[in-house]
């Protein structure tokens, strides 16, 4: 558990208006205004006060044309405040929101490879979502509420006191039990949120794993298993969000009685003030309007409960992620570009939670210019080995060294900046083809660069078949293009990035025949002159490697040349023989 989870709302409250600071100019002008909304409402309600007592009582005709003006100057008045008060406020919550989304998400790029092992991608997209629309809510429009709503009970106070005081003193004895009430509903409200929101992820969750596997459930007939547990999630879901809503309409009604109580009790107070001569009729109406009016305010106070409770759970949420320690990044060792000399030394690494290491004692080295081919069964560690060399993990023992030098004595940018990777899941991103091929650090690449990636990853014989060519839009993930297509793109990509180590990873493993052929031709064209690292499915497209590594529950257990290993009659002669005869 990280440090914050012990602190109180009042902490992460605290915490969480230090991103409403960049916005202040934006807030004071917003509490002018509502201000000047307050002094306005409070005003108006004064105004009883003459109307009832000149108007009705004395009959001044004096009055008769001043007051309808000032009434009418009143509410101009309070209407321009509140304009003014809704607009900054909600540009000042609007941009916290935005503020936050852009740092969860920087954080979440910043952090190790484990955390996307134990935190789902439905549940990121959860915190960026609504968990930042209701810190929104509750760093700035829960403070308008309050302050605004506070403010003009204050007003409608300070009239009343001006009224009568002893009336007042006596009513406000309502006070200490409501305060009581209010406390014991942001608990409530506070515990129920934060298994709201973990509940809302559990939901996206479901429905993200049911639609994007549409058609293995379809296939298996899974469409009632799959709609059942997403049910069961939706009701969880709908009883604690009914918990809220229970919460909030009992807090409220309790408000209400606790009014009609303090109406009933300021009525006894003023009848017993007017038989004594100290309050005539204009100043009981003035009271009884202030307290009408300030009831409303209170209730909006309980109502603004469930907006701030459910924030400061949404901010600890936030918090727990930038909070979180980044991947480590102490090398201060600059690279420019790497000659691409590996080395493994007895490297063990293990997986958080897991008892059985990922690697075990691994040793080996790629030498600049070779193909390192590392082969075995599924689950044996290839594709834990090759996640080593840009450090989306780091080893628990031994060492990973690039040109003789601890990868970890390198600054984390340099090191990345040696390797390319083409993985059987090819990442393309919502853009056109051009964007996805010089992407990142390579947007800046010139025409003839690109045109050159295009062309040597033979993705040019359909790119200029394209309506618009290098501008053509690919859709999200790539979907508007095969799956040869798709990775000749990254084949381009790793072509202009030109960094001398390449990484495969079952690069073509499932491809049809034609698409394997041309991407293969590409992946020849790429490999000369680099440190390449090939996991391959398919033996027949490694047998010019200069060495292959045969794994097997984390160890090397056969290293040599194709021919070698053949001769050997292990492992891989093994594998070799079973594809074979697969192929036949």
């Amino acid at each position: 558990m990280t440090a914050h989870s012990d602190a109180s709302p009042w902490q992460t409250y605290r915490r969480l208006l230090r991103f409403a600071l960049p916005y202040r100019g934006l807030l004071w002008l917003a509490g002018i205004g509502m201000l000047i909304e307050a002094v306005a409402g409070a005003g108006f309600t004064k105004l009883m006060d003459p109307i009832i007592n000149q108007t009705f009582i004395a009959k001044n005709t004096s009055v008769a044309v001043w007051l309808p003006a000032a009434i009418v100057g009143l509410f101009v008045l309070r209407g321009i405040a509140g304009y003014i008060t809704d607009y900054y406020m909600a540009k000042a919550g609007r941009g916290v929101a935005r503020d936050l989304r852009v740092q969860v998400l920087g954080k979440y790029l910043r952090l190790p490879g484990s955390r996307f092992d134990t935190e789902p991608v439905p549940s990121m997209l959860v915190r960026l979502g609504s968990d930042s629309d209701q810190v929104a809510q509750a760093s700035v429009d829960a403070m308008k509420v309050m302050v605004q709503q506070s403010t003009q009970a204050l007003a409608l106070l300070v009239v009343m006191l001006w009224t009568s005081w002893q009336v007042t003193v006596a009513v406000f004895l309502m006070a200490p039990p409501l305060a009581w009430v209010m406390d014991k509903v942001g608990r409530r409200y506070r515990r129920i949120s934060h298994r709201i929101q973990e509940s809302g992820a559990q939901l996206l969750l479901a429905a993200d794993q049911a639609l994007s596997n549409q058609q293995e459930v379809k296939v298996y007939g899974a469409q009632k298993s799959e709609l059942g547990r997403y049910g069961a999630i939706a009701d969880h879901y709908l009883k604690l969000s009914l918990k809220v809503e229970s919460t909030r309409s009992i807090a409220s009604g309790m408000v209400q009685l606790m009014g009609s109580v303090g109406l009933a009790l300021l009525l006894f107070v003023a009848g017993r003030e007017a038989f004594a001569g100290r309050l005539d009729a204009g100043g009981f109406v003035t009271l009884m309007v202030s307290m009408m009016a300030i009831i409303p305010n209170l209730r909006q106070l309980t109502n603004v409960q469930n907006m701030l409770q459910r924030g400061v759970a949404s901010a600890e949420r936030l918090f727990e992620v930038l909070d979180a320690a980044e991947e480590p990044d102490s090398g201060e060792r600059a690279l420019a570009r790497s000659q691409g000399l590996i080395e493994f030394r007895g490297v063990t690494a293990r997986y958080p939670g897991q008892e059985r290491p990922a690697l075990a004692d691994v040793s080996f080295l790629a030498r600049p210019g070779t193909v390192t081919a590392i082969v075995g069964r599924s689950g044996s560690g290839k594709s834990s080995l090759i996640k080593l060399i840009p450090r989306f993990y780091d080893p628990e023992s031994g060492q990973i060294l690039l040109d003789g030098h601890d990868l970890a004595d390198y600054k984390l940018a340099d090191l990345r900046r040696q390797i390319a990777l083409v993985g059987q899941q090819v990442m393309l991103f919502d853009g056109t083809i051009a964007a996805n091929v010089a992407y990142g650090e390579m947007q800046d690449a010139g025409a003839d660069a690109l045109a050159r990636a295009i062309q040597g990853a033979n993705a040019a014989e359909f790119v200029d078949q394209l309506p618009a060519g290098l501008d053509t839009a690919i859709g999200a993930k790539g979907g508007k293009l095969s799956g040869g297509q798709r990775q000749r793109l990254a084949i381009a990509r790793a072509m202009l990035k030109d960094a001398p180590i390449l990484i495969l990873d079952e690069a073509t493993a499932a491809l049809d025949t034609e698409s394997e052929r041309l991407v293969q031709d590409a992946l020849e064209r790429l490999m000369p002159d680099r440190t390449t690292l090939v996991i391959a499915h398919r033996l027949s497209t490694i047998e010019h490697a200069d060495q292959v590594l045969v794994m097997d529950q984390g160890r090397i257990v056969e290293r040599g040349s194709h021919s070698e290993l053949l001769a050997q009659g292990g492992l891989y002669a093994h594998l070799h023989r079973m594809q074979f005869r697969e192929a036949e």
